[in-house]
């Protein structure tokens, strides 16, 4: 008996409909995939997390054991909490020739159109396999997706290249910058504020590293720009802050969190390094002649690695003739496409929706969109067949 067919909307509607944000389960979400494949006679391998609460997919379609082209896309979806939407977040309505729905752009327009793809894909009789891959927890730093790429060459079929669809506009994207983000913990000691001397105040001495944070930021800025980007340069922020706990204490702790986007090419390492060198010179001596205690933790708490495609790569050749472009383009957000670059798979970024719909309350994606990412998995399937 033949699987389900659903057209790109409908398939959609069905994925809109599981609440995946990052904090929750994706198991339902996966199952439904998982079905929806075997009832068209395709396994799939689960990769679950320890706890088994989460899980990632990979699939083929066509001849097993060959490396093919991977279609990556990202099961999880940002929160609505504290957002003001006019319908249902977690059911698709079409309404002024708009879709909303979280998710819709980011990403699940893409994997709605590739699960719609499975029918047509399988009538062609591929000589090259399509992989689905399918993670977890990208918009908490890409954390799902690295276990899964671990096994690559081992376990699953390396793909030839990856096709990853976060939203480009259907527009090809060979490069985007990457974000390093660290957590910074000043401990000092508690006195009396009357008594100030006898404490170290941490939120000073944190404020001394941010002061070398704004310095090293100032010179990001003045070096040689890459057009390409925009911004042209790799931005450092301070994004979170906290510290003291009563007006009249000296306060014992300050922490922060900083963050980098890393134009292609920057070390990230040579930042940290060099606030953990004005930490030893400029703040912890004098914090440690009053209390020997007294430290400055730096942690590194995420990194995902900057995307530039390598020259001539087959991936970006692949994907231009596909969408029917001549041009490729840069953006400053971060996809997956840096870690399977890295892990041995050269990637391309290009799906459906526009990026400054994603997040955003209301999150909608035109059904245009979806009919453009079909005419491209159409091409791919006959580019896979020949």
């Amino acid at each position: 008996m033949p699987g389900p067919i659903y057209s790109p909307k409908e398939m959609l509607a069905r994925l809109v409909a599981f609440d995946t944000t990052s904090e929750k389960s994706n198991l339902a979400l996966i199952r439904f995939v998982e079905d929806y494949l075997v009832q068209h006679g395709v396994s799939s391998t689960i990769l679950p997390t320890a706890d088994g609460e989460k899980a990632s997919l990979y699939a083929t379609i066509g001849p097993e054991g060959i490396p093919g082209i991977a279609l990556s896309a990202h099961s999880d979806v940002v929160p609505v909490t504290g957002q003001d939407w006019d319908t249902d977040p977690f059911r698709l309505t079409e309404r002024d020739g708009r879709l909303y729905g979280r998710g819709t752009t980011d990403m699940k327009g893409f994997l709605a159109c590739v699960l719609a793809s499975v029918p047509d894909l399988l009538e062609r009789r591929l000589k090259l396999p399509v992989h689905i891959v399918l993670s977890y927890d990208e918009e908490v730093g890409c954390t799902g997706v690295r276990p899964m790429i671990a096994e690559l060459g081992k376990t699953l079929v390396k793909p030839r290249l990856v096709i990853v669809g976060e939203p480009t506009s259907m527009t090809v994207v060979d490069a985007h910058k990457g974000p390093v983000r660290w957590h910074v913990e000043v401990k000092g000691r508690s006195a009396h504020s009357s008594m100030a001397p006898l404490g170290v105040n941490a939120i000073t001495y944190a404020g001394r590293l941010l002061d070398e944070l704004a310095r090293m930021e100032r010179e990001l800025k003045a070096a040689p720009p890459n057009p390409r980007f925009d911004p042209d340069y790799t931005t450092l922020q301070v994004t979170l802050i906290g510290g003291g706990n009563a007006a009249n204490i000296v306060p014992v702790t300050c922490w922060f969190g900083w963050e980098v986007r890393a134009l292609p090419g920057l070390d990230p390492d040579k930042l940290e390094a060099r606030l953990r060198a004005f930490a030893e010179r400029a703040c912890l001596p004098e914090m440690r002649a009053v209390a020997e205690e007294a430290d400055i933790i730096i942690t590194r708490t995420n990194e995902i690695p900057p995307f530039a495609a390598n020259p001539g790569s087959e991936a970006v050749a692949l994907a231009l003739l596909l969408a029917r472009q001549n041009e490729t383009i840069a953006v400053s957000y971060a996809t997956e496409a840096g870690l399977f670059q890295e892990g041995g798979a050269p990637s391309v970024v290009c799906g459906p929706g526009d990026i400054a719909q994603a997040h955003t309350a209301n999150e909608w994606l035109d059904p245009d969109e979806l009919d453009r990412c079909m005419g491209f998995l159409g091409r791919l399937g006959d580019w896979c067949a020949s």
